[in-house]
């Protein structure tokens, strides 16, 4: 990890947990902090500029995924800030933007979470679903579409692949870690 992953806006600058990856071609920016076993993977940005973003522990954000935040205003005196459980994957190339989700969290890859939509814990997001803003979705269930509707009720073996996600990337990112000591 280099130093030119981290940009400060406004005298703040990213904070990081224990054992924390990010590759050198993402950038983060400003207020966001990262909880312990996380990790960025190539090419992600993320802006904590007009608003914070925190990242869970044991939380992956995959290649190419965007993060944002909204603004505070007088119609939205707190803006819109990111918030991302624990054991949270976010696939390749997607977009989260102002939104809150839980814990044991798939999304899959190209989903679109827009501003204010709250996603419960134990979710899975079908790959290039859409969440239109202020949408909440319900824990135990699988998403999809555009817009996202409820799909069905996880499998037991879907609830458990939640969590084993999240210790993939974790392993993942050790070894990352250990290759570039």
């Amino acid at each position: 990890m280099n130093n030119n992953n981290f940009r400060s806006y406004r005298g703040i600058t990213p904070l990081l947990g224990q054992a924390v990856y990010i590759d050198q071609s993402s950038v983060l920016v400003g207020d966001i902090t990262l909880g312990d076993d996380s990790s960025i993977w190539p090419l992600v940005a993320a802006r904590g500029d007009v608003n914070k973003i925190t990242i869970g522990a044991r939380t992956n954000i995959q290649d190419g995924t965007v993060l944002h935040v909204t603004r505070k205003s007088a119609s939205n005196p707190n803006g819109n800030p990111l918030i991302i459980g624990n054991d949270v994957t976010v696939g390749h190339k997607c977009m989260l933007h102002g939104c809150t989700l839980g814990d044991r969290i798939l999304v899959g890859m190209g989903a679109i979470i827009m501003d204010g939509a709250v996603v419960e814990d134990d979710v899975f997001i079908g790959a290039g679903s859409l969440v239109p803003p202020n949408k909440t979705l319900k824990s135990g269930f699988l998403y999809v579409g555009n817009p996202v509707k409820q799909a069905r009720e996880l499998k037991e073996s879907e609830a458990k692949f939640l969590k084993q996600s999240a210790i993939n990337y974790v392993e993942l990112k050790a070894e990352y870690i250990a290759d570039n000591c």
